[in-house]
């Protein structure tokens, strides 16, 4: 297998234990808990970088768009996860690669939206609502917690989208990215949240969560981009809300229910007939 794929796969194994790291960690604050998860994460930069730091020197509208994506996202999503049901809630958050499909005519000169294109993001957004609907009625408080599932997938998928217009940096500068929306985080959490309260056992989780999903990923995903076809290794992101939704039934002792059955079926393979040629 090419190594471009290796590190894609690499990064959406790290990526499908995001969703489930954030339910075992949804007792702390989620400012607290994404700045401490990306402060942790920027530390994979350092080996990276051979401690050059002319590697972490990028222009401020390449950093602001670093940071919207890594801090915007991962709040985001963990809010969602604290409001809405977490398995649900993880597939609307999967809708990003579909968010990808209908924003790039926008962002992305030159191209198109082609019917074949629509029709997947309708596919998408229809298993979006049954996977938020589940059979029952949704009350109000329940909803709300779509809102921000939603909100992530748009703001990585712009984030994807825009990396494409600005000049091209160092896949250690990733690492710069994640300190500064880290420290982002935590100024936040001072201002707006009451003091985490951390048990001991919470820190393994926390350095899973941060040397994983919130660091290696991030840098494998960059490495594979790099080096191999971004079409055949985005094929390759529709496997995570699968992997990630498994996970999150497994660590809560469910059983795969029907709706959530179809739903993922609908959002991967809306996903797929929207990024094929």
């Amino acid at each position: 297998m090419h190594l471009s794929r290796l590190l894609a796969l690499g990064a959406i194994a790290l990526w499908a234990s995001l969703a489930m790291l954030g339910v075992r960690l949804a007792h702390l604050p989620p400012f607290w808990l994404t700045g401490v998860a990306l402060l942790i994460g920027s530390v994979v930069a350092l080996p990276l970088s051979r401690l050059d730091l002319s590697q972490f020197r990028v222009p401020l509208p390449t950093l602001a768009l670093g940071v919207y994506g890594l801090f915007g996202f991962h709040f985001l999503l963990f809010i969602a996860l604290r409001h809405a049901p977490p398995v649900q809630a993880n597939l609307v958050n999967y809708l990003w690669p579909l968010g990808m499909v209908v924003l790039a005519p926008v962002v992305l000169p030159g191209l198109k939206l082609s019917l074949r294109q629509l029709l997947a993001a309708l596919l998408g957004f229809a298993g979006a609502a049954l996977a938020i609907g589940g059979g029952q009625s949704l009350q109000g408080g329940l909803a709300w917690g779509y809102l921000p599932a939603l909100g992530s997938a748009l703001v990585w998928a712009s984030y994807s989208l825009l990396t494409q217009r600005v000049p091209a940096f160092p896949t250690a500068a990733i690492g710069l990215f994640a300190l500064v929306s880290g420290a982002l985080s935590l100024l936040c959490h001072v201002w707006l949240e009451p003091p985490a309260q951390v048990a001991p056992q919470d820190w393994l989780w926390l350095v899973l969560m941060g040397l994983g999903p919130l660091g290696a990923a991030f840098f494998l995903w960059d490495a594979a981009l790099k080096r191999g076809d971004a079409r055949q290794i985005g094929l390759l992101s529709f496997l995570t809300p699968l992997l990630s939704t498994l996970l999150l039934l497994w660590h809560r002792g469910e059983a795969i229910t029907g709706s959530v059955a179809v739903a993922a079926a609908l959002i991967v393979g809306a996903a797929w007939l929207g990024r094929s040629r």
